[in-house]
């Protein structure tokens, strides 16, 4: 398990480059998250798929829900030059707004149907969200390495929340106090706000992990609707 986590640390650290450079360019999946406005704790989420130079809608939109205090300016794969709209921080409640790539997918099944790679969540993996720990926004496995950290959460949950997820490779490679510990995972209630995190029904994240292929550097692109319409033609983004 320690292998499998450290290679996949070294994987977050490489790859976040070449996606900065090529934007959308290089990608053959995008899923767009929209919201009302900053503050608004629901969005829709819409999948694409790449034909030729263009993008076109792949399926039907489902709901989402945000963090519970809406969106901030995350650190991403493009640069937002004088950002208009609050910008995210460790702890405080808000989604990441910005381009993003996708990770590892995770789950307590011991395996998934999924092009991605998957990560089985045994009761000692973690996320750390302390923002002075060389592991700062990992998934580590907290049995098999020396901690330094004083605050992660545990993904092994009691309850469905993290049956299956994605990470969101926000603040990739960690910033201290940035943010940490973003994912794709399932919903207590279409009206019930995360931490931080995009949650949605069990079925619609099921599809997600079906649907996604590591082999079309799929993308997140999350952002309020006037926002996405500023930055549209900038970031080559599909019509909505």
């Amino acid at each position: 398990m320690s292998h499998l986590i450290g290679v996949w640390s070294l994987l977050m650290l490489l790859l976040p480059g070449a996606a900065m450079a090529q934007g959308l360019d290089g990608s053959g999946q995008l899923i767009v998250v929209t919201s009302k406005n900053w503050d608004d704790i629901q969005g829709i989420a819409q999948r694409y798929e790449r034909h030729g130079d263009r993008f076109e809608k792949f399926e039907a939109a489902f709901p989402v829900v945000l963090g519970k205090n809406g969106m901030g300016w995350g650190k991403g794969l493009k640069i937002v030059e004088q950002p208009q709209g609050p910008i995210k921080q460790e702890g405080d409640g808000k989604a990441p707004a910005g381009m993003f790539k996708l990770g590892t997918v995770f789950g307590y099944d011991a395996s998934a149907s999924t092009r991605l790679p998957y990560l089985a969540l045994t009761p000692t993996i973690e996320c750390v969200d302390d923002s002075q720990s060389a592991r700062y926004n990992q998934l580590v496995d907290g049995f098999s390495m020396e901690k330094d950290w004083n605050s992660a959460e545990r993904m092994r949950r009691k309850d469905d929340l993290y049956r299956q997820g994605i990470f969101i490779e926000h603040n990739t490679p960690a910033s201290p106090g940035a943010g940490s510990c973003i994912f794709f995972h399932i919903w207590r209630s279409s009206t019930a706000p995360t931490r931080g995190c995009t949650a949605m029904a069990p079925e619609d994240i099921a599809r997600l992990l079906t649907w996604l292929d590591s082999r079309q550097s799929p993308l997140l692109v999350q952002l309020p609707q006037a926002q996405y319409e500023l930055l549209r033609e900038r970031w080559k983004l599909p019509q909505r």
